[in-house]
């Protein structure tokens, strides 16, 4: 009955995580393209009240004019929204996932005996760790070559080469799954850690100068700007962090943490040609298309890597052959059984029946062939040639006899 319950926080959880990432996602695209968008204003009551840029737009059968003041305006407005509960709902609810889903089973989803043999308790510490160093060496980054002159490329370089090792790192210590949902979520504790220690206290100290009726301070703004801007290019790799952990065919080889590593950056260039795009569209320059195209000759090289090779003459033979049941059936008792079977019922899912397997046959087949990530982490060590053979089963009508 505990997996049962387990299972439905796992549903609640990741729904909510999915809502609250949307709204923070869309939020955080939205101003990124406000921020690239705005054009100095002509009009000189705006100018005279300190408006830095405008936009005009047209949505939902109504006009708007967004406006934005650097660093603030001369008199604290009296209705203020602050953007900052879809972050921290966001890491909430996939902490929450992560400690339900990971933490909780963490001999059977964080340890792989066949990459590191450590103790479950153990495995937790690290997995934990790899968030709080990440964000800490990340943060000393920021702070130190920030300001420097080419900060922004010297900071762009340093945290590729932070990223690069974290991956590798928690690919030598990690199940693969883990490790792939560990690098992302170790990007998106650090996007939340952005808006929670520096962008919210950092506007929160801008707000209270003003109304001291102070100067106020230019480096808060700036702080917010760097990190935000952050946060953005962070997004697409820790989304495709997130939903590669789900295909086994990119974390099963012994280079996945470099299938990781370049998907993650064919998504920071997809996303930077997006940002670049908006400010093209201000200034009339050509939208640089080109960093989108490389991300996507990456994504296709790596397929074209990862794709499984020819099939030998052995396994032409043996497809040609009809796969009996009975084959099918002794696979499944030696690879599956052992978590699917009348006590344990993993997912609520029970193969130790010739029935129980025919009713069950389509997700066999899609975990075990197709998505390959069952047995987890291949506990039970199955091989190609029988997922082939589960494979040639289904597709031949999953026949019982």
């Amino acid at each position: 009955m505990g997996a049962y319950w387990l299972d439905w926080a796992n549903l609640l959880l990741r729904w909510a995580h999915v809502i609250t990432a949307i709204a923070w996602i869309g939020s955080s695209f939205y101003f990124v393209f406000l921020d690239s968008s705005l054009t100095k204003p002509t009009d000189p009551d705006l100018i005279e009240k300190g408006v830095d840029g405008e936009l005009w737009a047209v949505h939902g059968g109504g006009f708007y004019h967004p406006q934005k003041y650097l660093v603030a305006p001369r008199q604290m407005p009296q209705n203020l929204h602050w953007f900052y509960w879809e972050s921290y709902s966001t890491w909430l609810t996939g902490f929450g996932l992560f400690t339900v889903l990971y933490l909780f089973n963490a001999g059977t989803f964080l340890v792989d005996k066949s990459v590191y043999d450590w103790s479950p308790g153990v495995a937790i510490a690290a997995s934990l760790g790899f968030l709080v160093v990440f964000w800490a060496v990340y943060d000393l980054i920021c702070r130190t070559l920030g300001r420097r002159k080419h900060g922004d490329l010297l900071v762009g370089v340093c945290i590729l080469a932070v990223v690069t090792f974290a991956a590798w790192l928690a690919c030598q210590l990690f199940a693969g799954r883990a490790a792939f949902l560990l690098v992302g979520a170790m990007l998106a504790t650090s996007m939340s850690a952005n808006v929670f220690v520096w962008i919210i206290p950092g506007q929160r100290k801008v707000v209270a100068q003003l109304k001291a009726g102070l100067p106020v301070d230019p480096v808060y703004g700036w702080r917010a700007k760097q990190r935000s801007v952050h946060n953005t290019y962070f997004t697409l790799p820790v989304l495709m962090a997130m939903l590669s952990n789900h295909y086994g065919w990119l974390y099963a080889g012994k280079t996945n943490w470099l299938v990781l590593v370049l998907l993650m950056l064919a998504g920071a260039l997809i996303r930077h040609s997006f940002v670049a795009r908006h400010k093209a569209g201000v200034t009339g320059q050509r939208a640089p298309w080109e960093h989108a195209a490389i991300g996507a000759v990456l994504i296709l090289a790596l397929a074209v890597w990862l794709a499984p090779p020819p099939p030998s003459a052995t396994a032409l033979a043996a497809a040609s052959q009809p796969v009996r049941f009975e084959q099918v059936k002794a696979v499944v008792e030696q690879r599956c059984v052992l978590c699917h079977n009348a006590e344990l019922q993993n997912k609520g899912i029970a193969l130790h029946t010739p029935e129980l397997l025919g009713q069950h046959a389509q997700a066999v087949y899609q975990q075990a062939a197709v998505l390959r990530q069952m047995p987890q982490n291949n506990a039970t060590g199955i091989t190609d040639d029988e997922r082939a053979l589960i494979k040639r089963w289904f597709e031949a009508g999953a026949l019982m006899q």
